[in-house]
């Protein structure tokens, strides 16, 4: 899709570049917070406020994408036709590269400390409430119990998506074809709505699935504890390989 030049911009002031990172996660965020609360309106049966919440969120991707133009201008194609084959591989092993940065820390880095916070946050202030017999601490210990669990069970999501993007850029550099193993890892089931791994060793104890329990033990009315599909949407997990001849 072509697009224009975004316009130079002196970004060695570090402020500025902190700004323009700042500028674009706000109006990632402000994105999917109005595509949840139009599906949200969308369930309430208010088709013009659900429609209202979406062409907003969509404002705010040009916004986004105005934001990150300028912090990545290496990216910003202007007429595709003017570019060679090399240009070109570039331009997308740039994309991979970012994309494999920015899982590799979510998985090594920022959902291990945000588990660790959140089982810390649990572990103390929401602990000492909780010793007190007030429905409040019970809510904070409960809310902090489910975050260290959805921080755990992201970062081996986010391991999964580095590795497929990894594959990807191998193929990309002509080293062979992205695809997955002919065989799944014994045990092992994802799903194909969050990429959420089932791993039977850990199960799922707070939906009262126990370690050690197989998947196709699990009760036909379990849901995914990250996005809430349902049991028949998780597949055989098959790692991402790189296909050669």
């Amino acid at each position: 899709m072509e697009r224009s030049m975004a316009p130079s911009m002196d970004l060695s002031k570090p402020s500025t570049h902190a700004n323009l990172e700042a500028a674009f996660g706000g109006e990632s965020m402000a994105n999917r917070k109005y595509l949840f609360f139009s599906e949200v309106a969308k369930q309430l049966g208010h088709k013009d406020l659900a429609k209202l919440f979406r062409d907003t969120a969509a404002q705010e991707t040009e916004h986004a994408f105005a934001h990150f133009r300028l912090l990545h201008p290496e990216l910003v194609v202007n007429d595709p036709e003017q570019l060679s084959d090399e240009e070109k591989q570039a331009i997308l092993s740039r994309c991979l590269e970012l994309a494999i940065e920015g899982e590799t820390y979510e998985y090594t880095t920022m959902y291990p400390e945000f588990a660790a916070q959140a089982r810390q946050d649990r572990d103390s202030g929401a602990a000492a409430e909780f010793a007190e017999q007030s429905s409040e601490s019970k809510e904070h210990a409960g809310l902090f119990r489910t975050a260290a669990k959805n921080f755990g069970l992201l970062t081996p999501i986010e391991q999964h998506h580095a590795e497929t993007y990894g594959v990807a850029l191998e193929a990309l550099q002509g080293k062979g074809s992205a695809g997955q193993a002919d065989q799944p890892i014994p045990g092992k089931w994802i799903c194909k709505v969050c990429s959420m791994i089932y791993d039977p060793a850990e199960g799922d104890p707070d939906s009262g699935i126990a370690p050690g329990t197989p998947f196709e033990a699990i009760p036909d009315d379990w849901h995914c504890p990250i996005c809430g599909a349902r049991k028949a949407s998780f597949v055989p997990y098959r790692e991402a390989e790189l296909k050669t001849a």
